[in-house]
C-alpha cells in the first residue's frame, strides 16, 4: 500500500530565512514566417471531385490542395528555431546513439513563498529528476526534432536558478545505466546551457555555480540495490547541505524541521516507468519529507494500457504524488486563457453557443519525423498531439466557471467537459500522411522514406476532427481540431469564430461572403505569442468602405523581456506542489475514453491516410470536413500578424 506523504509538515526551525525571488523573464528571439495563400477553397474542392479513388470515409485519397509559393523554408531557419541539445558522438559515426538519463535536484528552501500551501516555515531538500537529452551522432539530421530542442529541462532549470527562483542550496543528481563521471556529466550539461534571459556579466559565474551542483550515479533502472546506493549519496548531500545551512543561520545544528523532499522526473520509456517507481519508492524515497514523481507522456496507447499504467503506479504512489506533465499546459497563452475569459467582462458573456459559431484548435509543424519515426510510428499524430495537447486546451477553454482557482476545482470542471463530449465518429475525422515533394531544387522526403519508419506504414502524420460537447453551453458548436507534420508553417493557436451579426445593416458592403465579416478571436500559442481580435472597421474616407482590422496584443512588443519557457513554470509548480497544470487520473481516463474507439476503428479497418505534399497545407479532405460543418479554417485566410 502506498504511504501518503504530507507536503506541509510543521517545523520547529525557528529562524526565518529569506530567499530572494523575482519574476522570470526570458528574452528569446524567434523568427515567425508568414505566407500568403490566395485561393478559393471552394473552387479547389470542386476541382478535385472528379477523382474516383476514395478512402472508407468518403474523401479522396490523394487529393492535394494548391501550393503556396512561399511555403518552404531553408534548413538554416529550422536549425536556428529548433536548436538541438548537445551533439555528442558515441561509437560509430554511422549510427544514431540514443540514451536516456535521469536527474535529481535537491533544494533547501522556505516553503512559504509563491503559491505554497504550507503556512509554517519548513526546510526542504528536493531532488528533481530531469531528462538528459537524447544523444545523436553529429552528422545526423536531428536539428529538426520537436523534442528535445532548445526548450528543454536543463535550460529551464538554469533559468530558474539564474533568476533566483531556486533555493540557495540544491544539487542535481543524474542516474542511468551509462558509466559516466561527475565531470563528464557537467561537460555535457554545459553544452545545453545558454543565458537566454539576458547578457549580464555574471552569466558565466552562474553557469559554474549551477554545474558544481550536478552529480552522477550509474545503475540499472530495475535494481533496488542500485537505488539504495543512490539513496546513500542523496542522504550525504542532504546532511551536508542542511548542516551548512544551519551553521550559516544559527551557528549550531538544528535538531528538528529537516525535511528532505524528493521530486523524480521520469523521462524514460513508458515500459520501465513502473520499475523505476518501484525502486525509487522502496529504496530512494524521502524518509521524512514528501516524494513526488513527474511522468511524461505517452500515458499509454489506449484506455486499457493507460489504466494498467495508472494502477501499477498507484501500487507505490498516491494520486497526489503523481504529476503527469503536458508541457503545452505550461505555455503562457494557455495559462492566460482562463484569465482572459474570467477576468474580462467583455468575453465571459460571449463564451457560449449563443455567440460562438465554432472553435478551432490548430497545431502544425514544418518538419517531418527526421529520424524519430520509430517512436512516432507506434503512436501517430492523434495520440501524440490531439489526445493530449489539443484536448487539454479544449477542456480549459470550454469548462464552466470553477468554484475557485484551486487545482482540484479546475480539474473537476475539465473532467466534466471531457465526459460531456459526443463520441467521435469516423465520418468526422480525416487522416493524412505526407509524401515526398520537390520544389526549387530542394527535395523533401516522404514519411515512409524515413529509414526508421516501417515500409508501407499507414500511420497518420496529419489528422483533423470535429468534436462536440453535449451540454447547455456548447450544444451544436463544432470544435475543430487539426494537427500535422511537414506542413507549410510552424503554428499552434486557438481560433474562436463568432456568429454573424443578425440583420447586419452593412452586409451589402461585404457581398455574399459573410465569413469575411465574422469577428474572430485568435490566441497564438506559438511562435510569437499574441492575442488578436478581428473586427469590422470603416476605412477612413468619404465613401463607405469597410475593412477587416485587428486589435492585437503582440507579446514581444508589450513584454519585451520575453516569456518563461513552459518547463520553467511546470517544474516550479511541481516543486511547490501546485497541481493545476498537471493531469489527474480521471482526466486521463476520460480523454482516452473519447479517442480509444476511434483509434481502434482506424487500425482495425486499416484506413488509408490521404497523401499530402511535404510543405503543403495538408490534405484537401480537411477542407471537406470543415465545409461539412459550415466552417472555414481560419488559418487559411492569409491574414497574419
Amino acid at each position: 500500500m502506498a504511504t501518503r506523504i504530507n507536503p506541509c509538515s510543521s517545523s520547529s526551525f525557528k529562524h526565518d530565512v529569506h530567499i530572494p525571488t523575482r519574476r522570470i523573464t526570458i528574452a528569446s528571439s524567434r523568427t515567425y514566417r508568414t505566407s500568403k495563400w490566395v485561393s478559393q477553397i471552394s473552387s479547389g474542392i470542386h476541382a478535385k471531385r472528379h477523382l474516383e479513388l476514395k478512402s472508407s470515409n468518403g474523401y479522396p485519397l490523394n487529393a492535394v490542395p494548391l501550393q503556396d509559393a512561399a511555403s518552404y523554408s531553408s534548413y538554416a531557419y529550422l536549425q536556428k528555431d529548433n536548436l538541438f541539445l548537445p551533439y555528442l558522438q558515441w561509437g560509430s559515426a554511422q549510427n544514431v546513439v540514443k540514451t536516456l538519463m535521469s536527474f535529481w535536484i535537491m533544494f533547501i528552501r522556505k516553503s512559504s513563498d509563491r503559491r505554497s500551501h504550507c503556512t509554517s516555515t519548513e526546510r526542504e531538500a528536493i531532488y528533481l529528476r530531469i531528462r538528459k537529452p537524447r544523444v545523436y551522432s553529429q552528422h545526423n539530421s536531428c536539428r529538426r526534432l520537436r523534442r528535445p530542442c532548445k526548450e528543454e529541462n536543463f535550460p529551464a532549470l538554469f533559468a530558474l536558478f539564474y533568476e533566483d527562483w531556486l533555493p540557495e542550496n540544491f544539487a542535481v543528481f543524474g542516474y542511468a545505466r551509462t558509466k559516466m563521471t561527475d565531470e563528464e556529466l557537467r561537460d555535457m550539461i554545459s553544452k545545453t546551457l545558454t543565458c537566454r534571459i539576458d547578457k549580464s556579466a555574471n552569466c558565466g559565474d552562474k553557469m559554474d555555480q549551477f554545474l558544481k551542483r550536478c552529480f552522477y550515479h550509474s545503475g540499472q533502472y530495475s535494481s533496488e540495490e542500485h537505488f539504495a546506493e543512490l539513496d546513500k549519496k542523496l542522504k550525504e548531500k542532504e546532511v551536508r547541505s542542511i548542516l551548512n545551512f544551519s551553521l550559516a543561520v544559527s551557528y549550531q545544528p538544528v535538531a528538528g524541521g529537516k525535511l528532505p523532499n524528493r521530486l523524480f522526473y521520469l523521462s524514460i520509456p513508458p515500459n520501465i516507468f513502473v520499475d523505476v517507481v518501484r525502486c525509487a519508492s522502496l529504496r530512494a524515497s524521502s524518509a521524512s519529507g514528501w516524494t513526488r514523481v513527474i511522468v511524461e507522456k505517452p500515458f499509454g496507447r489506449d484506455s486499457q494500457s493507460s489504466g494498467e499504467l495508472t494502477r501499477s503506479l498507484k501500487k507505490y504512489l498516491n494520486e497526489d504524488q503523481i504529476f503527469r506533465i503536458d508541457h503545452y499546459l505550461g505555455k503562457e497563452l494557455v495559462e492566460n486563457l482562463s484569465v482572459l475569459r474570467f477576468s474580462n467582462l467583455v468575453f465571459e458573456p460571449l463564451w457560449s453557443r449563443n455567440y460562438i459559431r465554432n472553435v478551432q484548435l490548430i497545431f502544425s509543424e514544418d518538419f517531418g519525423t527526421e529520424g524519430r519515426g520509430g517512436y512516432f510510428d507506434n503512436y501517430g499524430i492523434i495520440r501524440d498531439i490531439m489526445q493530449n495537447h489539443l484536448l487539454q486546451i479544449l477542456a480549459l477553454f470550454a469548462m464552466e466557471t470553477p468554484v475557485s482557482l484551486d487545482a482540484e476545482d479546475i480539474r473537476n470542471e475539465k473532467v466534466k467537459v471531457l465526459r460531456s463530449m459526443r463520441p467521435l465518429q469516423l465520418e468526422d475525422v480525416i487522416v493524412g500522411q505526407y509524401k515526398g515533394h520537390s520544389k526549387g531544387g530542394q527535395s523533401y522526403p516522404a514519411y515512409t522514406d524515413d529509414p526508421t519508419v516501417p515500409k508501407g506504414s499507414i500511420t497518420p502524420t496529419f489528422a483533423a476532427a470535429a468534436l462536440f460537447i453535449n451540454n447547455a453551453r456548447w450544444d451544436g458548436v463544432p470544435f475543430l481540431m487539426k494537427a500535422g507534420k511537414a506542413l507549410h508553417t510552424r503554428r499552434a493557436e486557438i481560433r474562436v469564430q463568432f456568429r454573424h451579426v443578425p440583420g447586419n445593416l452593412y452586409k451589402r458592403n461585404f457581398g455574399t461572403d459573410l465569413d469575411k465579416a465574422t469577428n474572430e478571436l485568435v490566441l497564438r500559442v506559438q511562435p510569437d505569442e499574441a492575442i488578436f481580435l478581428k473586427i469590422n472597421n470603416k476605412v477612413p474616407g468619404l465613401g463607405m468602405k469597410l475593412d477587416r482590422s485587428d486589435l492585437n496584443l503582440l507579446y514581444r512588443a508589450r513584454y519585451p523581456r520575453g516569456i518563461p519557457d513552459a518547463y520553467e513554470r511546470l517544474l516550479l509548480d511541481a516543486i511547490e506542489g501546485e497541481r493545476r497544470l498537471f493531469i489527474r487520473s480521471d482526466e486521463l481516463d476520460a480523454a482516452w475514453a473519447l479517442f480509444t474507439p476511434l483509434l481502434k476503428e482506424l487500425e482495425e479497418k486499416k484506413i488509408i491516410p490521404e497523401l499530402y505534399p511535404y510543405g503543403s497545407r495538408g490534405p484537401v479532405g480537411a477542407h471537406y470536413l470543415a465545409a461539412k460543418h459550415n466552417v472555414r479554417w481560419g488559418d487559411l485566410s492569409g491574414e497574419e500578424l
